[in-house]
């Protein structure tokens, strides 16, 4: 495997937590996530990325590459993501206040961890972009990381939602949206820029408050 250049990986990182956020929040598939992480020891963050390298990129990953991204982040993951996960997660019930405060500082922590993992694991190039099926890529990659797993119900789950998310990509490439009976929307006026100063907070509240109630 090789890694990107510092600014290009850069930009994959963003895409890569973009593609998270969205993915993440999407009914039922934080639940999903979740359950595989507890019930088999396996990573969200590793999970999500076969995911966005398969959906987004049509890239299907070797098992060498997928053991290598693992090793990527090991570390990260074994000395920091982990013990704050098991510091904050007892604290969820708590009444007392200033608990609380300090369980949310505990999990701004955690969640910086966490993009700090998938601008790692983003760095990572297994090989170019492909034209294959993205549909069949995510699901082959999303398979290959989870093993004996592969056949669960949370896992049947994540590769319905790629199935999705594909479809909406391949519909937003051609310029149609779901509801246009297949016809190209064209703008008449530039579309504005959202203003990231003021939408980076709230996306942050969202997944925060996702994470505070499940995992």
């Amino acid at each position: 495997m090789r890694q990107q250049k510092n600014g290009k990986s850069s930009l994959s990182g963003e895409a890569f937590w973009r593609f998270s956020l969205a993915f993440y929040a999407r009914p039922g598939m934080a639940d999903a996530l979740i359950a595989l992480q507890d019930r088999a020891g396996l990573d969200v963050n590793l999970m999500l990325f076969a995911l966005w390298r398969g959906a987004l990129h049509g890239q299907r990953l070797h098992a060498s590459e997928m053991r290598a991204a693992e090793a990527a982040i090991a570390p990260l993951r074994r000395e920091i993501v982990v013990p704050l996960r098991a510091l904050r997660r007892p604290l969820n019930a708590e009444g007392d206040a200033d608990i609380q405060v300090l369980r949310r500082r505990i999990l701004g922590l955690e969640l910086a961890a966490e993009r700090t993992v998938q601008s790692r694991l983003a760095a990572i190039v297994a090989s170019p972009e492909s034209d294959a099926d993205q549909r069949a890529a995510a699901e082959a990659n999303l398979v290959l990381y989870l093993g004996a797993e592969a056949q669960s119900a949370e896992a049947m789950l994540l590769c319905r939602e790629a199935r999705l998310v594909q479809a909406r990509l391949g519909l937003a490439r051609r310029g149609r949206t779901p509801s246009s009976g297949g016809s190209p929307q064209r703008r008449t006026e530039p579309a504005s820029r959202p203003n990231r100063s003021r939408t980076r907070p709230k996306v942050w509240s969202i997944i925060s408050s996702i994470v505070c109630g499940l995992a």
